[in-house]
């Protein structure tokens, strides 16, 4: 189901000169800040993978990914929903070393996505991963890792509007950390989204730690995919969003799953066939490097720190006609 609401008497800040060029300094900004706070280097990424392998992110294992043939080498590919797999993959085969990480432009499709204010079936991200050793796998260095992400965004925040001084977006530079059990027992009569928003509402940054496995009320606090994560050691970072009144989800990341981990999850999700593919043997075999790693909305980013109303306002896509024609009469500009 497809939803959008306006902001009251809701304006750009930015014309759309403007806006292409403050998109333009964010995305060019963030990446310098990130990889200077995480120690990674830019990688060129596919955008397709081919069905066969295994490398697709499975997401929360329902949606359907964007199909095709290549008549040239007779197989299937898949457009990527995320690179989670891949760049694991990538650090090995690219001769990373301990403590080094890399990071790439993601353009995804996701055919199946509910399209609101935030929400759009093109998704853009910045996908990074970083290898660790196996004393970093602690939810300590997950925090460590949480707020040099959040810092870097914060020096983002002040650089722009350093450069367009008519942008106020307020962003706290602490986090507030919570596990997804903690959420549900403050909250126990709102929806997982509803807890979100809550929270956040009041400590502004959040980290939501340990996403995927069921709580006492017999729910996880969302899906994840049981081969990328480990549900024990991942999380969602979120923002409070002045502008629409809500939580804003920027990444979700985690420390990724060892063979322990990896079989663990495979066996709660039911998911088994999967150990077949060729990067689940690896995994499982300890023949990949142990690391940590997550997306980071771009477009979301910029609608934050723009102070948009709407995701199609930072992005070109397709929207239905009645988003499109609300949107025209309540001021916001869909590119």
């Amino acid at each position: 189901m497809n939803t959008v609401h306006a902001p009251q008497n809701y304006r750009p800040v930015l014309d759309s000169y403007d806006t292409q060029q403050a998109i333009s300094f964010i995305k060019n900004a963030f990446l310098r800040e990130l990889c200077r706070a995480l120690n990674l280097k830019r990688v060129s990424a596919p955008l397709f993978v081919l069905s066969s392998t295994g490398l697709n992110d499975d997401l929360s294992g329902t949606e359907r990914p964007v199909s095709f043939d290549i008549p040239a080498v007779n197989t299937d590919a898949q457009v990527v929903h995320s690179l989670a797999k891949w760049k694991r993959l990538a650090l090995k085969r690219y001769d990373f070393k301990m403590h080094e990480g890399l990071v790439t432009d993601m353009n995804a499709i996701r055919r199946d996505e509910d399209l609101d204010n935030i929400h759009s079936i093109y998704v853009d991200q910045w996908d990074w991963e970083k290898i660790i050793d196996r004393p970093d796998r602690t939810l300590e260095y997950l925090k460590e890792t949480v707020r040099a992400i959040v810092h870097a965004i914060c020096a983002v925040n002040e650089q722009l509007q350093d450069a367009y001084p008519q942008l106020r977006t307020k962003l706290r530079n602490k986090v507030t950390f919570i596990t997804s059990q903690e959420l549900e027992d403050l909250y126990p009569d709102l929806t997982p989204e509803g807890r979100e928003h809550e929270f956040t509402k009041k400590h502004k940054t959040v980290f939501i730690m340990q996403i995927g496995g069921k709580l006492k009320s017999g729910k996880p606090h969302g899906n994840r995919a049981p081969d990328y994560d480990d549900w024990a050691l991942n999380g969602d970072l979120l923002f409070w969003d002045d502008i629409l009144g809500r939580s804003l989800e920027l990444s979700s990341m985690g420390i990724r799953v060892d063979a322990e981990a990896l079989d663990r999850q495979l066996t709660i999700a039911g998911a088994d066939a999967r150990r077949k593919f060729t990067f689940h043997q690896m995994l499982l075999n300890d023949l990949l490097p142990l690391t940590i790693g997550g997306g980071i909305g771009q477009s979301r980013l910029c609608m934050l720190m723009m102070e948009c109303a709407h995701i199609g306002e930072v992005q070109s896509s397709v929207w239905d006609r009645e988003t499109v024609e609300y949107c025209e009469r309540h001021g916001i500009p869909l590119l």
